[in-house]
């Protein structure tokens, strides 16, 4: 008989299987958009930035890394930046405006029209994403969020939206990721094809 701990992790990876299947089927063409936009900006010279809270944040940080460094293959560098890892200029803004503006403050002062802004949440309805999704429609920052719990406030104000049919926040971050690294496999695809370099498909900087 199987124990109560090898029930909880079966059921948890099976959540996990499911909501990952449901979302290939459903939203694998959303997804495309956002490659679409992101291989668009790059070409064009044009930087990605990267925000969230929590785990979000640590989301936000590794998919940046994943740019900048490589994922699967060697490459030339992308430029992308997480708005979460500067920890004086997230105190001071916090300190001297609110936390509400640590990643607005950034967006205004570093991003520029044909940039495009990744935000990961659960809820949408946290006020730092808010105020940097505003921050950036009025520089003329294009927007993507990925979402869950029906997609909050913040799924009316981006250019896509990829809201995850699911209220678990914890199975949302993981498919987040997910998403996240098959965006960027997707990106990393083409440029390699671009530049006609051989694949050198091999260890990246998210399997280490």
């Amino acid at each position: 008989m199987r124990s109560p701990i090898v029930q909880e992790v079966e059921a948890a990876l099976r959540g996990l299987s499911q909501l990952a299947e449901r979302v290939a089927r459903e939203m694998a063409g959303d997804v495309e958009q956002v490659v679409e936009l992101v291989l668009h900006a790059l070409d064009d010279g044009g930087r990605l930035f990267f925000c969230g809270n929590g785990g979000s944040a640590a989301d936000a940080q590794h998919l940046a890394t994943e740019y900048v460094v490589r994922f699967q293959r060697h490459r030339r560098a992308l430029a992308a930046i997480a708005l979460t890892t500067d920890t004086s200029l997230l105190t001071a803004a916090a300190n001297d405006y609110g936390f509400e503006h640590v990643f607005e403050r950034q967006v205004r002062a570093l991003a520029r029209p044909g940039d495009v802004l990744f935000l990961h949440s659960t809820s949408g309805e946290s006020p730092n994403l808010i105020e940097a999704a505003l921050a950036a429609r009025e520089q003329g920052v294009r927007t993507v969020a990925l979402l869950a719990r029906g997609g909050g406030r913040l799924r009316e104000l981006v250019d896509i939206a990829l809201v995850l049919p699911t209220e678990d926040g914890a199975r949302a971050q993981e498919v987040q990721l997910a998403i996240g690294h098959a965006i960027c496999d997707a990106i990393e695809r083409r440029v390699v094809e671009q530049q006609g370099e051989g694949e050198g498909e091999g260890e990246g900087e998210g399997e280490g």
